[in-house]
């Protein structure tokens, strides 16, 4: 495996940086990793190392390069309240064309098809993409914002992770969700917010494990197969 930081560059002309790590040989696949508030830091970069050892080219984008150029926080107070004064300057259409930013040069640099995994507010991000943008697959860990975005009709398979105990997001908000979009997997883990991470408080090992595992079996049918003449990924 191997990481260096590429220059991608969103329709409006902003620059970008990302986090691309990759796999030995060719990859299997592409996939987008769409970070918390606390920037592509030490965290979001060994998840995509992860999906680089499974054999995925994995993309990190700097969704925070638009306000602070750079920006990682570490899981703790300070980090926190560093973290949510970047998301308060948030614009997320903007944030949204910066996936799309990484969705495309992996499709046109690497000819492959392209999932999103996404945590927080990357896994509301996952979401819409999954609505608006030229994925294969998405999956959303935790986010807080799909369920205000619940009109968002998704056009690619879609799979969500939650914890029962998350204090963030109302579990009325997630039925709500399974209820509008029944044929979406929408998983429930005895845990809290931010469980998949292993640099937090709220870490759950045996939930961020079976969510992985699911993850993975999802990516892996979904993200399989040729992609079409155009050199582009197929939907």
């Amino acid at each position: 495996m191997s990481s260096e930081t590429a220059k991608l560059q969103a329709a409006d002309g902003h620059t970008l940086d990302a986090y691309v790590a990759s796999p030995e040989g060719t990859p299997k696949a592409a996939v987008v990793i769409l970070q918390e508030i606390y920037g592509v830091n030490h965290h979001i970069r060994s998840v995509a190392d992860r999906y680089a050892a499974e054999g995925y080219l994995a993309i990190a984008p700097a969704l925070f390069d638009r306000y602070e150029r750079g920006f990682e926080a570490e899981y703790t107070s300070e980090g926190s309240q560093r973290g949510m004064a970047i998301y308060g300057q948030l614009d997320f259409d903007l944030a949204v064309a910066d996936t799309r930013a990484a969705v495309e040069y992996a499709r046109d640099e690497y000819k492959t098809k392209v999932g999103v995994v996404g945590f927080c507010l990357g896994g509301s991000l996952a979401w819409v993409a999954a609505a608006e943008l030229p994925v294969s697959a998405a999956v959303g860990y935790y986010g807080g914002l799909i369920a205000e975005r619940n009109e968002l009709q998704p056009q690619a398979p879609v799979m969500l992770h939650f914890g029962l105990q998350d204090d963030h997001i109302p579990q009325t908000g997630v039925e709500a969700i399974r209820v509008a979009h029944p044929a979406v997997p929408v998983y429930l883990y005895e845990a809290g917010h931010g469980f998949n991470c292993d640099e937090r408080g709220s870490y759950n090992e045996a939930a961020a494990n079976e969510a992985r595992a699911r993850t993975m079996a999802f990516l892996d049918e979904h993200l399989g197969g040729a992609i079409d003449n155009s050199g582009k990924a197929g939907l």
